[in-house]
């Protein structure tokens, strides 16, 4: 995942470890990748340059690229060995960090950036939403996803004094909640939120969709997809919005 450099170190050794999940599931890539293709329209119109920040290991990349087929997409991380692992399935991965100098492409450059899963990751939100916005032409698309703190079953957690699902307290083991990996969540987002967040950032928040996630137990996936028609109560929240 795409980090800060003013992350401590164990934690950026915490996303350097090949064992820490990088990849969120098919359903949310490929419901994410049809609202970009929507946007950014056929590339026989026109070939979009699309920024993949915190690509991971590039399996969220090749689920979206049927459907963003002849868009150049290239897949940028902080992590070598997540890049190394991203070569398998994008033509094209560079190493960038949203601080430090920022991202290695010039203002304006890109037309679309996908963030998926990486917000809550960071310590700075703040600043990688302005590197974003700087390397976005005006109009351009933001495509960001985010696991959601008001989870239908997050809410009854919560009213049980369960620790909510996706939240975490160290980095070293699962306490007070149920699952059972460690994957570094530091912030956790509403719709409202999440929505208010972007707009402060500069863009004009279109669309907020809801998605499910991999990782609810099976007899619940029925309902969790059920759950997605309203996106304040979906697993993953997924927002599209437009630099302004």
């Amino acid at each position: 995942m795409t980090s800060t450099s003013t992350a401590p170190r164990d934690l950026r050794d915490f996303y350097e470890d090949p064992s820490v999940p990088v990849a969120s599931g098919d359903a949310r890539s490929l419901r994410q990748a049809r609202m970009l293709a929507d946007a950014i329209g056929p590339a026989t119109a026109r070939t979009s340059v699309v920024l993949d920040i915190g690509c991971g290991d590039g399996t969220a990349a090749a689920a979206a690229a049927p459907f963003l087929a002849g868009h150049r997409v290239v897949g940028v991380d902080w992590s070598q060995d997540a890049l190394k692992r991203a070569h398998a399935h994008l033509p094209y991965v560079v190493r960038g960090e949203l601080t430090d100098g920022g991202l290695p492409f010039g203002d304006g450059s890109a037309d679309a950036v996908l963030f998926s899963e990486v917000i809550e990751h960071l310590v700075d939100p703040d600043s990688a939403l302005d590197e974003l916005r700087r390397v976005l032409r005006p109009g351009g698309h933001l495509m960001l996803s985010t696991p959601n703190l008001a989870a239908w079953y997050n809410r009854g957690l919560l009213l049980a004094g369960v620790q909510p699902v996706f939240s975490e307290v160290s980095l070293r083991g699962i306490h007070g909640r149920p699952g059972s990996e460690v994957v570094g969540h530091l912030r956790l987002y509403t719709a409202r939120a999440l929505r208010e967040f972007v707009a402060a950032s500069g863009f004009e928040v279109v669309r907020l969709a809801g998605a499910p996630f991999h990782g609810v137990p099976r007899p619940l996936r029925a309902l969790d997809r059920l759950a997605c028609a309203v996106p304040s109560a979906s697993s993953i929240l997924l927002l599209h919005a437009r630099r302004t």
